[in-house]
């Protein structure tokens, strides 16, 4: 029953910034990690960045430097600060909750990066 909402995405040019956002709610358990993939047009999903409970941050190579994950937990809220952005981060992205060992998605929402 648990819901996550994102919003955020849209059309950007190289080198400008987006900031998404994926809301949780419903019946949950404490929130573990929490996290952003990315899956681009015949490839595979990959992880992006992740946050722990304890704000313990991990960042795909590509992206360390530019991207910010950050999460905000009176408002099961996670944000991906995505800054200096390239046409190669142009993927949809999905939000990903960890409640209880137990994985949630979102329903994606689409980044495109013009050069």
């Amino acid at each position: 029953q648990v819901q996550l909402v994102e919003s955020g995405g849209g059309l950007v040019q190289a080198g400008g910034s987006l900031r998404l956002s994926c809301a949780a709610s419903g019946n949950m358990f404490s929130i573990n990690t929490m996290g952003w993939y990315r899956q681009a047009p015949g490839k595979q999903r990959e992880l992006v960045a992740s946050i722990s409970s304890g704000s313990s941050t991990n960042y795909e190579d590509s992206v360390k430097g530019r991207f910010t994950i950050s999460r905000d937990n009176v408002k099961n809220t996670v944000y991906l600060q995505m800054n200096s952005l390239k046409p190669e981060d142009t993927a949809v992205y999905y939000c990903n909750v960890i409640i209880r060992f137990k994985a949630y998605w979102g329903q994606g929402t689409q980044v495109t990066v013009s050069s």
